[in-house]
């Protein structure tokens, strides 16, 4: 056995699986969607086994991406579960072969109630696909497994079915990352969707203004232990911002710190630093900064021009980030 080959196998086999299902994509998947997005309940998933597995996985993309979803155990349904379904509920059921008892059940239940669902299967002829509003098709010829028997492009095809549709409806809903933030308000993923004002200096900010000696702004920048100085007009506009890396190139390249140092920073400051806006997600302060900028000036519009109220220092970010 070449194990390499094994595991290429199986990859290519699973890859040409979701290639396929992709081309045949058709009326019934776009049905599909605008039949979840109009509902007033939610979306609720079954499956027994690995299908099971998969329904939960589906349930829990739902809920995180703006469609209100959970997963019901077809077999505690019998016990007592039918009860957490509803008449405006709609249901996604995965079965490969579509003939499991306890999905049966579960259909006959539904029907009784009618209650509609949506069949993720292989097989277009059976029980659930027979009874279902809409059948989404997995198109699966053959399983990785050397026996042909154990689920995998099968199970492989229903995520990727159920990811879709996910994804289609975030589209539908407008979902936006600021929203993806609520649903995440923990980990690093759901920091870096806050808000810059969550983490920005804004305290004790190392203003100068522009007839400031490079001597006075050196000590600014050390006093408030930021790395930067930034420099206002008389009307409180941002006028433009030095940095500790500024000020230690100019007293290398010259002989004479106290000839640079007399100098006003209106002489070498940078007139037009990279700004923010404290509304701005982390992640994309983060994606601005990533590689050449320690400090981005956090600002506020007016009718005479950017006004600063706070820094954000890269460190800060970071350590949302590995959080």
């Amino acid at each position: 056995m070449n194990i390499i080959e094994r595991g290429k196998f199986t990859l290519l086999l699973e890859s040409e699986n979701l290639k396929n299902l992709s081309e045949n994509l058709d009326y019934n998947f776009e049905n599909a969607v605008n039949e979840l997005f109009k509902i007033k309940g939610r979306v609720i998933t079954s499956g027994v086994g690995k299908s099971g597995h998969i329904a939960r996985k589906a349930a829990a993309t739902f809920a995180s991406t703006g469609t209100p979803s959970f997963f019901v155990d077809p077999n505690e349904c019998l016990h007592g579960d039918f009860g957490m379904i509803t008449k405006n509920d709609y249901l996604i059921l995965y079965s490969k072969g579509g003939e499991s008892r306890e999905i049966i059940e579960l259909v006959n239940w539904l029907c009784r109630q009618n209650i509609p669902y949506i069949a993720i299967t292989n097989e277009k002829d059976s029980t659930l696909s027979k009874n279902a509003k809409i059948t989404l098709l997995t198109h699966v010829k053959e399983e990785a497994c050397p026996l042909k028997l154990a689920p995998t492009v099968s199970t492989t095809a229903s995520l990727g079915i159920s990811d879709a549709l996910a994804t289609a409806l975030m589209e539908i809903r407008g979902f936006k990352a600021e929203d993806f933030a609520i649903f995440h308000p923990g980990g690093s993923l759901g920091r870096q969707l806050a808000r810059v004002k969550s983490i920005m200096h804004k305290d004790n900010l190392p203003i100068i203004d522009l007839s400031t000696t490079l001597y006075d702004a050196l000590f600014k920048i050390i006093e408030c232990k930021l790395g930067i100085a930034i420099i206002t007009d008389d009307n409180n506009i941002l006028s433009g911002i030095i940095v500790d890396g500024d000020l230690k190139r100019l007293l290398i390249k010259n002989k004479s710190a106290e000839n640079i140092l007399s100098k006003n920073v209106e002489e070498i400051m940078n007139r037009n630093p990279k700004v923010i806006y404290e509304d701005t997600l982390i992640g994309e302060a983060l994606h601005i900064m990533e590689g050449k900028i320690t400090n981005l000036v956090v600002v506020e519009d007016t009718e005479k021009g950017k006004i600063p109220i706070g820094i954000v220092h890269i460190h800060d970010i970071l350590k949302v980030k590995a959080f």
